[in-house]
């Protein structure tokens, strides 16, 4: 783990800076005192908090560094919500651009929609899309930056694209001899790791390591994996700096407190989402277009099959053309499963892709290729047409499963 710095968290909060009058030492000095009332109560409960929310840990590391910001609608301070931005540059830190992964900084663009460079009309602060032309920062993308904070709640699955931004952001910081400066946040899948590794010849922006679908770390600990495991265009080091989220253990169980892109709109989306995201690689709806996406399942072609039943439609900026559009689906709700159930057994439930793949009437058109890219390989669509169980697919995951949780156990910083 070279060229990594870390930092323990001190319980500091400054939830209210964005709104201090004051010129930023006084404005400082005043809402780290009412920081230190809200840590307090935050401490005794025993609550993570997110490392972002202790601004006197990391404030005096950013001053006087012309610093880029990875940011998008997580990226806040405290129950109040204020974006960490915002809160800095009332803070007197020199801020000069902004950069935003998929579904932008604001998090108010569909899945998949390209996103163009912009000024960010709330900051005015130049805007560089890393969803748009490139997903990796170019050096005129840098140009002016000696310092990038990276601030992005993650759900801890191989496909959620954020951690394919970070691989694209330490590769450009190394290369253009820029430090980057984590604050991490608390991983809501984080209680377990599991699922069939990526085959790296189906690398792809929803795939970039061997590393199985679910990891079971936080951002600050991934990053630390890319740099050790070498993974970055000719094995460069991205030089980190790390901090901690406090009062957490991968076990902490941890409600969002904004939802992390447009369709996982709830606690019970973000839940589900590592078990059911493979439902993407098929023909059949997870309820994209509907209030409920990744909370339900179905098709057209299940009527009579299942009771329940929805209706994709589109809706702008959050999902503008949804699969199985303007049909009636039919197959299950899964807005009241209990999710303890998921924590209890600490793995992925592959029974309801493979009953479903039973139940369909059209076998030959069940999968789309995308579904290879989702679970890192053919194999596991193959195992489900062959009709292996759920006990046999797992087992094939071995050793490689096995292996990386003794990779991993080297980048953990929490317990």
């Amino acid at each position: 783990m070279m060229n990594i710095k870390l930092l323990l968290p001190a319980a500091l909060v400054c939830s209210l800076a964005f709104r201090c009058p004051n010129p930023p030492q006084a404005a400082e000095t005043g809402m780290m005192a009412m920081a230190d009332t809200a840590a307090k109560a935050e401490t005794a409960a025993a609550a993570p908090i997110p490392a972002a929310d202790q601004v006197s840990m990391y404030l005096n590391y950013l001053k006087g560094k012309n610093v880029g910001m990875l940011i998008n609608q997580t990226s806040v301070i405290g129950s109040r919500k204020v974006p960490v931005v915002d809160s800095l540059l009332r803070l007197g830190i020199t801020v000069r651009k902004i950069y935003g992964p998929e579904h932008g900084v604001r998090g108010n663009a569909a899945n998949g929609a390209t996103i163009d460079n912009s000024i960010d009309p709330v900051t005015k602060l130049p805007v560089i899309s890393l969803y748009g032309k490139h997903f990796k920062p170019t050096p005129a993308d840098l140009k002016g930056i000696n310092l990038m904070v990276f601030d992005v709640q993650d759900v801890g699955t191989r496909f959620y694209t954020y951690i394919s931004t970070l691989h694209y952001v330490m590769e450009a910081c190394a290369e253009n001899n820029i430090e980057l400066v984590v604050l991490d946040r608390p991983n809501p899948n984080g209680y377990f790791v599991d699922g069939p590794i990526l085959d790296t010849a189906f690398r792809s922006f929803v795939g970039m390591h061997p590393i199985p679908v679910v990891h079971g770390m936080t951002i600050a600990e991934y990053a630390q994996m890319i740099n050790g495991e070498g993974w970055l265009k000719g094995a460069i080091k991205c030089k980190l700096k790390l901090f901690k989220v406090a009062n957490y253990t991968h076990a902490t169980p941890y409600v969002l407190p904004v939802n992390p892109s447009p369709n996982l709109n709830s606690a019970q989306s973000i839940l589900l989402y590592p078990h059911i995201c493979f439902f993407e690689g098929t023909n059949l709806s997870l309820g994209r277009g509907t209030p409920d996406p990744f909370q339900v399942v179905g098709s057209p072609l299940l009527k009579g099959k299942y009771s329940y039943s929805f209706k994709p439609v589109s809706i702008p900026g959050v999902s503008d053309n949804p699969p199985l559009k303007d049909q009636v689906c039919y197959g299950i709700s899964l807005k009241d499963y209990n999710t303890d159930t998921l924590r209890k057994t600490g793995r992925l439930n592959l029974a309801w892709l493979i009953k479903f793949y039973k139940d369909y009437p059209d076998k030959e058109h069940f999968f789309i290729p995308y579904i290879e890219r989702l679970a890192g390989s053919k194999k596991l669509k193959e195992q489900i047409i062959a009709g292996k169980t759920e006990a046999e697919i797992r087992q094939s995951w071995e050793p490689g499963l096995s292996q990386f949780k003794a990779t991993r156990a080297k980048y953990l910083l929490y317990k």
